[in-house]
């Protein structure tokens, strides 16, 4: 796929987009939600880790409702369920790590974008709004699933029906997100983080991942047997071998990412 909407690159194991519509805040499009999707299939399969980013002074204002005879007569349902599923079940299903680095705005179908990826760091001056409401609306692009795990009911609820700004620093109190940092450290603070992540045992992550999701939904005894199948499948990596002779050794592992 030719992308116009973001850009793509991969160095170093890790693979970046950056959602470059910045005239209108990286509003999401049909066409940025195909490539957004198409983006997150290729970096499973180039990279060793994701970095979701946005151009510009905003990360994303959510649905681009365009003018107002366009957005009144929007079939939401089909949108939600044609655009808005592919592209976060990519997100979801990615077999890498996943940073959402929020630069910056991230409101409505854009704060749920961010969180859909398994860290999401932000700048201090960033902000999260469920802004669905002012316009007659609830949340979407998973967020009345992620709000309530990862934030509570009470507070879920309270963002929702309020549609007011979460703060970055707040966000990180809550536990909506992993962590809010200084604006003049982000950039180097977020490429410091991705190199970790590339340079680690990236076959024990995608089972870090499937351990974690499934537990919302399992029973204790079903989570036990997730971890014994997943641990038993981790003990056959090459990086666990490697891991173990580099403690043996002293020495810093140094991971083949298999």
């Amino acid at each position: 796929m030719i992308y116009e909407t973001i850009n793509y690159a991969v160095q170093d194991d890790i693979a970046t987009i950056t959602l470059n519509r910045p005239e209108v805040m990286n509003a999401l499009n049909t066409q940025m939600r195909a490539e957004i999707a198409d983006a997150f299939g290729a970096g499973g399969r180039e990279a060793r880790v994701v970095v979701m980013t946005g151009e510009g002074r905003a990360f994303c204002s959510g649905q681009d409702l365009g003018d107002r005879e366009t957005a009144a007569n929007l079939d939401l349902e089909r949108v939600l369920r044609d655009e808005y599923v592919p592209m976060l079940k990519s997100i979801y299903d990615c077999p890498v790590p996943t940073i959402c680095a929020v630069n910056g705005a991230a409101a409505g179908a854009g704060a749920n974008l961010a969180l859909a990826a398994d860290v999401v760091i932000a700048t201090e001056s960033a902000f999260f709004m469920q802004a669905f409401t002012k316009i007659g609306l609830i949340p979407d692009a998973g967020g009345t699933w992620f709000l309530p795990r990862q934030i509570g009911l009470a507070k879920a609820m309270g963002a929702a029906l309020f549609a007011e700004k979460v703060t970055a620093t707040q966000a990180d109190q809550w536990g909506m997100i992993w962590e809010a940092v200084p604006d003049d450290a982000f950039r180097d603070h977020v490429a410091q983080r991705a190199a970790a992540l590339a340079k680690g045992p990236t076959a024990a992550y995608a089972r870090v991942k499937q351990a974690l999701y499934a537990a919302t939904d399992n029973t204790l005894e079903e989570q036990l047997a997730v971890e014994s199948r997943l641990q038993g499948e981790c003990g056959k990596t090459r990086d666990f071998k490697e891991g173990v002779v580099a403690f043996m050794e002293k020495r810093p592992a140094v991971y083949e990412g298999r």
